[in-house]
């Protein structure tokens, strides 16, 4: 769909809040005390869309990988080798699978040919298996041409909190549409797609937020699969005005993103093929052993366990934002601590916060304690099982 019918899909919605389209303006249910009431309250927080002008491309390709938890072979935490409760996740043998999964992920390239994938710089290689940061500006538009390069199994590019329709969900369904409206669902390989996203007031920081938020994306065309696969990313919006050529926020020197998540392989669209990697065949029964099973239960901080992600390092006294967000299952109720220094999140001082799956929350730190601190998660089983990393503060001048 052209960009002018996407933006008028938008306006129409709007103008149907904006026409009071509720049985009462005066509901006791609109708030009260000084704040807007009715329609009035109702409009406001849908907010509105003023549009910038700016279309922000992003050439997103989906990669079958090698993708190894452990690369240092080691627990970087303790400095020495893995004991045996990191051997039940990590150690290799006839009917173990180890540290190194095959999988899909996003990762950026640099035009329409895909012919040459973004080298990630050393800064950045703690985002381990997530996709590349996407960035936009209240008012913006994204557009991903995504296209499946080498993956076997048909995925998609599913965003969370910016506006779309029916073509650019990336979800299937039984919703009503069909032909073109429904290439979005299921990317095959060598197939691409493109997405285009709006960016209106309600996708930015709310009242109570900082200059930016973040939103998560993901392949959904078999949810939980593809994201057991790898597929899933991180994505800033910054407020109108606060935004950096790049889309980051200007006021923010250094961001942080991180994913704890226990990546259930078993679940995993790939599981057949890493199956298949073994050093002997496997006879039919392996993938119902319990302790099979449990071995494969990746607890990581972006895809690394036991201190293997490169150390994040931060300048003190910087104005630091933490992007922190799980996935998975009723076992993804995580914990981040952060030792040493405290951040403010929703509001509040603390030094540990809480995440469900799929929940995204925004921390911001002024790091004064310099020194390398652990920065894990709090649940006993996970941080035994290797969902702990290390940060470092410096001292010296902040960079932006």
């Amino acid at each position: 769909m052209a960009a002018s019918a996407l933006v008028g899909a938008l306006l129409v919605g709007m103008a149907w809040v904006g026409t009071a389209q509720f049985r009462d303006a005066t509901s006791s249910h609109a708030p009260t005390g000084g704040v807007p009431s009715g329609t009035q309250y109702w409009t406001s927080v849908q907010g509105g869309y003023h549009p910038t002008g700016r279309v922000r491309t992003y050439y997103l390709g989906a990669v079958e990988s090698e993708w190894d938890y452990a690369p240092a072979g080691r627990n970087l935490i303790t400095g020495k080798p893995f004991d045996e409760v990191a051997g039940v996740f990590l150690g290799r043998g006839r009917t173990r699978i180890g540290s190194t999964y095959v999988k899909c992920l996003y990762r950026a390239f640099t035009g329409p040919d895909f012919s040459r994938q973004v080298e990630r710089p050393a800064a950045e290689a703690y985002l381990g298996f997530t996709g590349p940061v996407i960035r936009a500006e209240v008012g913006d538009t994204i557009k991903v041409v995504f296209r499946n390069t080498n993956c076997r199994i048909p995925v998609s590019v599913h965003p969370h909190g910016v506006f779309y329709l029916k073509a650019s969900e990336g979800a299937p369904y039984a919703d009503n549409t069909s032909g073109t409206d429904t290439l979005d669902d299921a990317v095959a390989v060598g197939a691409t797609h493109t997405y285009t996203w709006l960016v209106p007031d309600r996708a930015g920081p709310g009242p109570h937020e900082g200059s930016s938020v973040m939103w998560m994306y993901h392949s959904h065309t078999d949810e939980v699969a593809d994201t057991y696969a790898g597929l899933q990313g991180f994505m800033v919006i910054t407020a109108k005005g606060m935004a950096r050529e790049d889309g980051s926020p200007r006021d923010v020197d250094h961001e942080v993103f991180e994913l704890f998540a226990v990546m259930d392989e078993n679940q995993s669209a790939y599981l057949k093929t890493n199956l298949e990697r073994l050093p002997s065949a496997p006879d039919g029964a392996l993938a119902e052993d319990e302790e099979f099973a449990e071995s494969n239960l990746m607890h990581s901080v972006n895809g690394f366990m036991y201190g293997n992600q490169p150390t994040v390092t931060l300048a003190k006294g910087a104005a630091v934002r933490w992007y922190l967000m799980s996935m998975g299952t009723e076992v993804d109720l995580h914990t981040p601590h952060w030792h040493g220094n405290t951040a403010v999140a929703d509001g509040m001082r603390v030094d540990v916060v809480s995440l469900l799956p799929a929940e995204m929350v925004t921390a911001d730190m002024v790091p004064d304690n310099v020194g390398t601190w652990l920065f894990h998660c709090h649940v006993n089983d996970h941080l035994t099982a290797g969902m702990v990393s290390l940060y470092r503060v410096e001292d010296r001048p902040p960079v932006s």
